[in-house]
């Protein structure tokens, strides 16, 4: 039976595409804009969502220097914690119903390849604050995101049998199948997934495909 449900963040709780790339471009305006000239678009980040801070940075400045590129990234970052607490991005309609459907059954948890603090900053919105028990993030492990899933089960004693992991792309998917544990694929996101244990159009569909999913064990 399914007893716990790990979430992805970014095209699967909320879509933060449009606050994130304006509060770069205003990082990159205020300290960096004698080094690039790379102007951040919605497009970039869309292209980029899920992946590491280090692939990202890589793929927005790649004729940086290492040591640069870094510092641009981190402090782009720490920019768009704080502009989140004022901006926050969209969540997906039937998000709190959803959980407050499975609630009773369910624990739910997040891990994202995000930095930290911005995990904190989605859950300065207190009604979805209320029903995660715990998170975890690239920014604090610098692990793959299966690492970073082992790490969080670990040390909230979740088995691998009761859980799952929900998220819109194959990266997602990879970890989850990296952890051991079934992939839900939320496939109004950013991507795709190859054989995910179960699809859902709409965040408002988890929890039937929780109950089919609990019917196949």
């Amino acid at each position: 039976m399914i007893k716990y449900i790990l979430f992805d963040v970014d095209g699967t709780l909320w879509d933060s595409a449009e606050a994130v790339t304006a509060s770069w471009n205003e990082a990159i305006d205020r300290e960096f804009r004698q080094y690039t000239s790379k102007v951040v678009t919605i497009d970039d980040m869309y292209a980029n969502m899920g992946k590491t801070m280090t692939e990202i940075g890589l793929f927005l400045f790649p004729e940086l220097g290492a040591s640069l590129r870094d510092e641009i990234m981190q402090k782009s970052m720490n920019h768009e914690n704080e502009y989140l607490m004022k901006h926050p991005g969209k969540f997906y309609p039937g998000l709190i119903e959803a959980l407050e459907a499975l609630r009773n059954a369910c624990r739910f948890h997040i891990v994202s390849n995000c930095q930290d603090g911005y995990i904190q900053a989605m859950l300065q919105n207190r009604e979805l604050a209320r029903y995660i028990d715990d998170f975890e993030c690239f920014g604090r492990t610098r692990l793959p995101k299966a690492e970073s899933i082992r790490i969080l089960m670990e040390r909230n004693h979740i088995p691998v049998s009761e859980a799952v992991y929900v998220g819109d792309t194959a990266m997602d998917e990879a970890a989850a199948d990296g952890a051991g544990i079934p992939f839900i694929h939320a496939a109004y996101g950013f991507g795709t997934a190859a054989h995910p244990a179960a699809v859902i159009q709409d965040i408002s569909e988890l929890p039937a495909a929780i109950a089919d999913l609990n019917t196949r064990d």
